[in-house]
């Protein structure tokens, strides 16, 4: 631990006033970068979620090193870090240290965002929409996975002499989606519960797990050079299993999350009776191999058929409002557009 190490130099009031400011600036610059820039971009009719993810870039590891995510490794900008360091008499090369340290719990302000956007996807999604246009979303997520997979491999090989593991890893990564970004904006657009809406969904859904079938294949082949079958046929077991349990819970179990909403009596009861639905769904999927967020996604699909769905997505929406804004500034925060500069051969 941080904390520890510290102490000799730093007493231990001046290091929570440094992690409580630091905290209250991360969200501060959040909330403020991300609420200008959506609210130029809503003018013009485009998705609030571009101005969050922009807002990221320009706030995080691509700009002003503000939210930089310890991952990344680029430095705290300067000012930043000497500010901070005054106000809680923190030597300033310290305060980065104790920034990466209270990371964490950003992460998981974010992660609760990005499930409770899903949550709310699947809350709002028709469940017989959805089921009647599977075969379609099924072809659209196929295609948007194969294709990637085998124009990224083979033309890498091809155009770029790269090696077939590294350039199968590459093909691989091309097939990520990401499932909220996809909600966010269908849903802001009102086109959430249309056919078309249910087919993109539904075909994200899918993308997620035939991708991560997919990592677990090129895993396989980079860590022994050959194909492992079992963990792989269980994998895809699990996931089928996980999807029509999922569909099956949809219509049978808002009788019994009813019941038990109807017995708890104190405030706030929709709302924390909702939450533990997911927070259970999200640990089923992550504990067989899945994205906690496809967990997030079914749990919506249960409470869909809810008597108290109304009320569930009047509670739900503030939240995912004020939270999916931290996950999405973080995913531009993350990104270090350096990298791929034309003009450095090494980049």
């Amino acid at each position: 631990m941080l904390f520890p190490a510290l102490l000799s130099e730093i007493s231990s009031h001046d290091f929570e006033v440094a992690e409580t400011l630091i905290g209250v600036l991360r969200f501060v610059l959040i909330f403020v970068a991300a609420r200008t820039l959506a609210e130029i971009l809503v003018r013009f009719e485009l998705p609030t979620i571009l101005g969050e993810l922009l807002a990221g870039v320009i706030i995080g590891a691509s700009g002003l090193h503000l939210l930089v995510p310890p991952e990344t490794q680029v430095q705290l900008n300067g000012a930043f870090a000497n500010a901070v360091g005054g106000l809680a008499h923190v030597p300033p090369e310290e305060v980065s240290s104790i920034y990466n340290e209270g990371f964490g719990s950003l992460r998981s302000v974010s992660n609760l965002g990005l499930y409770s956007l899903l949550f709310l996807t699947g809350l709002e999604s028709e469940l017989e929409e959805l089921m009647a246009v599977g075969a379609q979303a099924f072809s659209v997520a196929v295609a948007g996975v194969v294709l990637p997979f085998a124009l990224g491999t083979f033309g890498l090989m091809a155009l770029f002499h790269v090696d077939p593991i590294q350039a199968i890893f590459a093909g691989a990564s091309m097939t990520a989606t990401s499932i909220g970004i996809t909600a966010s904006v269908f849903g802001e657009l009102g086109y959430l519960r249309t056919r078309e809406g249910q087919i993109v969904i539904g075909a994200a859904v899918l993308d997620d797990i035939l991708g991560i079938v997919i990592l677990a294949v090129v895993v396989s082949l980079a860590a022994g050079g050959s194909l492992e079958i079992a963990p792989i046929i269980q994998l895809v077991v699990a996931a089928v299993l996980f999807v029509v349990v999922a569909l099956l819970l949809s219509r049978k179990a808002a009788p019994a999350f009813d019941w038990m909403i109807d017995q708890l009596k104190a405030p706030g009861a929709k709302l924390v009776g909702s939450y533990l639905l997911l927070g259970v769904s999200c640990f089923i999927a992550t504990a067989i191999g899945l994205e906690a967020a496809l967990g997030a996604f079914a749990a919506g699909l249960i409470a869909s058929t809810s008597k108290h769905r109304v009320e569930i997505q009047t509670a739900v929406s503030p939240i995912v409002a004020l939270f999916a804004t931290v996950f999405f500034v973080l995913v531009g925060a993350g990104m270090d557009l350096s990298v791929i500069n034309p003009s450095d051969p090494d980049s």
